[in-house]
């Protein structure tokens, strides 16, 4: 899976998130839903991640 800096993915625990920084291709800083109205910048792996979800 190929993922790319402002890329929307869905997190294997079912949060949406947006990639905000990719430091290499296993390694991520994204901005992931907390709740419906909050969001927080997390850290993250591939092996979290779902999917992406196709740009229109």
């Amino acid at each position: 899976m190929q993922i790319n800096e402002y890329d929307e993915v869905i997190l294997k625990d079912g949060r949406e998130a947006i990639v905000i920084e990719r430091f290499d291709d296993t390694h991520f800083m994204v901005d992931a839903a907390q709740t419906a109205d909050e969001w927080g910048i997390i850290d993250i792996t591939i092996d979290d991640i779902e999917r992406v979800i196709p740009k229109n």
